[in-house]
C-alpha cells in the first residue's frame, strides 16, 4: 500500500471514530477498528463486523471501473458491493457514518 493511500485510510479511520463520538458520548468507548489488506481491497473491520472496503488500485469491480481509494459497502464478509460510495481522497467526506458507507 502506498503512503498516500495509507494516510488517507488512517484519516478515514479517525473520521469514523469522530462520527461515532458525535453519535454517542465519547467517553463510551473507542471503536476497535482493524485494517485487513487483500488482493484488490483493504477491508475495514469494526469489532466483528465489516464496515466497508477501500480499493487498493485502479481497476474494475463487478464490471464497473474503480479508482484507488474508492469506498464500497460490504456485500458479505468477503466481498464488496458493486457501486462506489465515495473516495478517501475526496475533499467532501460525507459518504459514510460510523456504521458504514451510505446507501445510494
Amino acid at each position: 500500500m502506498n503512503e498516500k493511500l495509507n494516510q488517507a485510510i488512517n484519516e478515514l479511520v479517525n473520521n469514523i471514530q469522530e462520527n461515532y463520538n458525535g453519535w454517542r458520548d465519547s467517553s463510551h468507548r473507542t471503536m476497535n477498528i482493524k485494517l485487513r489488506p487483500g488482493r484488490k481491497f483493504i477491508k475495514i473491520i469494526i469489532d466483528t463486523s465489516v464496515w466497508g472496503f477501500v480499493a487498493k488500485s485502479d481497476g474494475s469491480h463487478k464490471g464497473l471501473p474503480m479508482q484507488e481509494g474508492d469506498v464500497f459497502k460490504p456485500a458479505s464478509w468477503a466481498s464488496a458491493a458493486k457501486h462506489t460510495r465515495g473516495n478517501v481522497f475526496a475533499d467532501k467526506q460525507d459518504y459514510f457514518t460510523w456504521s458504514g458507507p451510505n446507501y445510494l
